[in-house]
Order: C-alpha cells, then structure tokens, then sequence
C-alpha cells in the first residue's frame, strides 16, 4: 500500500485526523519539500510529533528514481508525504500511476490547500477562479520581465471575468546561477517583488496579497499592484489573487475583510 497524505498549510498540526493515524499504521515514511514546504515545520518537529522517522526525498529521488518508495510500498505499508494537498503536483501523480503499474493499492487523503485558503481569506467565490499560474524568478525562467505563461493565463481569465490565483516561485537548495546547490538556502518569491514584476504591465490592477495561510497570524491585504510593490508582507509563504468580475459579496468581502480601496470595486 502506499498512501499519499497532505500535510496541510503550516505546521505540523495541520494533517487531519485521518492523515495522522494513516501515519501512525505505516511502516515506511517518505516525504518531499520541493513543490511546497510548511513554513511553521520542519522535517524534526514532523518527526517528533508522530514519533516516526521520515526519509525526505529530493526531486531526483521522486522523479528519476522513486525505487526505494515503491519496494517499500510493495512490502509494506508506506506513506508519501507533502506539504498542501496531495496531488495537487503532477509529480505526486505520476509516482501514484506508477505504484498502480506495479499493482500496488493506492490512497489518497487530502488536506486544505493554497487554492481553498485564498478563497476563504479573501471572501473571492472559489468557483469564480479559472486557470491558476505561477510566477517565475527571472533568473529561474531565464528571461527578463513576464514570461507568457503567466500573462496568457491572467489575459484570458481577466477577459472572462475569472479570478487568478497566483503561486509565487519557491527555489529549495537552488542558487542564482540556476543550478541546484543542496547548501544554498531555500528561496521564496514575497508578495511585494511579485507585484512589482505584475506591474510592469498591470499597474493599476486590483490584487490581493495572502501571506501565511494556515498559520495562526494569516495577512490579507488588497490594493493596486503598484501599491503592494511597496510593503512588507513578512514571512513566506506568500501568494496573490487577481480578482476579475465581482459579485456584490464579493465586494463587500474585499472592503470589509481587507481593506480593498472603494474606486476599484465595481459589481459586474
């Protein structure tokens, strides 16, 4: 059996119930920190609070050479863990087809995530969301200023009146010469250096910054993207919404709960 468990948004209680005794029966523990990380945790205070070693994995070890996982899964109980949901990734995707191939029983028990926090926090409708994106360091895509798979995608749902969620570029043992260093420090894009990239071509757009989802001190804040460029949003992670038509909800959400600015909320 290998189950695939999320772990949450911030720290270590923030698995569900059934996500920690699905931790408890298992015999083997693996885990990956490279698609999302929790902020509020690390691999030691995991392993303290459900009394188990956990063997993290890096992309290498998921991606190219997921063996040890699977043999573990074929002769026993093991358990894949990631920060989020489970499955949000194509990666954790991929490793669950392959254990099927192999014929072995999958699970999948999933936790909140980034998308359902964004729309929570902010009062946006979650079904008022289109195509998300991420956004890129430069150094990262190798360009100067927007690449187009983040305009194409805020363009098209910007046209339909659709929500855009933003996912903010997280580089884990990576340094600025764009290769993978296990020493380098992790690296997370802030919500201020994301809107003054967005700016550069939407200035004066209305966004949302959400910092810190899941955690006990979460920050929401709306405002014109040239605006936002210019505060502190303290510790990652981080993430922005781009609203795009708006329910009268959803207005009074935007003005009530994170002092968006009246000029730049208009109910479609």
């Amino acid at each position: 059996m290998l189950t695939f468990i999320g772990l949450g948004l911030y720290d270590e209680r923030s698995i569900t119930v059934e996500g920690r005794d699905a931790i408890a029966d298992a015999d083997d523990l693996f885990a990956e920190f490279y698609t999302s990380k929790l902020i509020g945790a690390d691999v030691t205070d995991l392993e303290a609070f459900h009394g188990k070693e956990i063997d993290v994995r890096d992309r290498a070890g998921v991606e190219q050479d997921p063996e040890v996982i699977l043999s573990a899964a074929e002769s026993d109980h093991a358990v894949f863990l990631t920060a989020g949901d489970t499955m949000i990734s194509t990666t954790h995707v991929d490793l669950r087809l392959r254990a099927e191939e192999r014929g072995i029983d999958t699970r999948v028990i999933h936790a909140p995530t980034a998308e359902s926090a964004a729309s929570g926090l902010t009062g946006l409708q979650n079904y008022r969301f289109g195509k998300a994106t991420t956004l890129p360091f430069d150094y990262a895509h190798g360009a100067d200023g927007l690449p187009a798979s983040v305009t194409t995608v805020l363009d098209d749902n910007r046209q339909r009146g659709l929500h855009t969620l933003v996912y903010l570029d997280i580089k884990v043992g990576w340094n600025p010469s764009g290769k993978g260093d296990a020493d380098a420090e992790d690296e997370y894009m802030t919500a201020d250096v994301a809107a003054e990239m967005l700016a550069d071509g939407y200035e004066d757009v209305l966004a949302v910054v959400v910092a810190r989802a899941g955690s006990p001190d979460p920050l929401v804040e709306a405002d014109r993207l040239s605006e936002l460029a210019e505060r502190d949003f303290g510790d990652p992670l981080h993430l922005l919404v781009v609203p795009g038509d708006l329910h009268h909800i959803e207005v009074d959400a935007l003005e009530s709960l994170v002092g968006a600015p009246g000029d730049l909320l208009t109910v479609e």
